[in-house]
This record gives structure tokens, C-alpha cells and sequence, in this order.
């Protein structure tokens, strides 16, 4: 079973970067978007078999996690893995480093959907081909560090509420 894998490499560019001088949280997701296309092209769902066969990938969900500031000119890299998978699904978690350090800036996981697009877009089972690819790059390696975790604030207690 793979590791991690390094999907995409990039620059921060001038046009990604906000009044702060670091790149624009938004602009985060786009690489990982451009990071996941790179994943579909590793998989065998390039944009030539993505036409021929109809099919394509949608993302159900995506988190993001900030964890230090990127700024323009830097050079980025982002490592793949596949947590997990099913027929039609794929559970990925990247992180972007900053050229070739080893602390990530930012980590991301994405719940991808395969879609039979000859149509109306529907879920379909991966291609025989495909699948095998994928469950290729499964990783059984330990725990991804940022994977799973949930968004909010921790439960207080009425006495600890705020008045207003």
C-alpha cells in the first residue's frame, strides 16, 4: 500500500495574495482543487478518458485547515492520500507545504463522488481500471494528522454563558 504522494507543485502567485500580503484563504481551496484535478489525471480520469467515457469526479465535501501563513513568491507543494474508498467514493487528505519543508501549512480532506455524466449527472461505480488505481494508492499509513476534525466551539456550561 502507498504513502503519501506529492500530487502538485505551484508558486504562490501575486494575484493570490491578500492586504496582509498572504495568500487569500480562498485561493487555498483552488490549489487544492488544482491538487485534486492533478489526483484525477494520477487515477486515470484525464480530461481525454473523462470525455470518452463520460465520467468525472465531484467533491461532496471539502475542509480546510489553516496552520501557517504562505506568502507570495513561495514555492508549494501538495502530498496526497488516500484515506479511504468505496465503489463510487473517495475519502482524500492533502497537505501543503511550503517547498520542501516537512510541517505542513494547510491541510485539506475532500469526499469525492465518481459521476456518470453521459447525462443527468448521476453516481456511478469507478471503471474497473480506475478502481484499481485507486485502491493502488490507498495508504496504510498512520493517521492523517489533521483528518476528522469537527468545527465549533466547546459546550459551556449556563454558568459560564455570557450575560448578553
Amino acid at each position: 500500500m502507498a504513502a503519501a504522494f506529492t500530487i502538485y507543485r505551484d508558486t504562490v502567485r501575486p494575484e493570490w495574495v491578500d492586504y496582509n500580503g498572504h495568500l487569500r484563504d480562498a485561493f487555498y481551496m483552488l490549489i487544492y482543487s488544482l491538487a485534486t484535478d492533478a489526483f484525477m489525471d494520477r487515477i486515470g480520469l484525464d480530461d481525454a478518458t473523462r470525455r470518452a467515457r463520460h465520467r468525472t469526479i465531484y467533491t461532496l465535501e471539502a475542509h480546510v485547515n489553516f496552520l501557517r501563513e504562505m506568502k507570495e513568491g513561495a514555492p508549494l507543494r501538495i502530498d496526497a492520500q488516500v484515506l479511504a474508498r468505496d465503489a463510487k467514493r473517495v475519502h482524500l487528505y492533502m497537505e501543503m507545504f511550503e517547498g520542501e519543508t516537512s510541517e505542513p501549512v494547510s491541510a485539506s480532506e475532500q469526499m469525492l463522488l465518481h459521476i456518470d455524466s453521459s447525462s443527468e449527472p448521476k453516481s456511478a461505480a469507478f471503471d474497473e481500471d480506475v478502481a484499481g488505481r485507486i485502491a493502488a494508492l490507498c495508504s496504510d499509513a498512520p493517521a492523517a494528522r489533521y483528518a476528522g476534525r469537527v468545527i465549533g466551539l466547546p459546550a459551556r456550561s449556563s454558568a459560564a454563558a455570557d450575560p448578553a
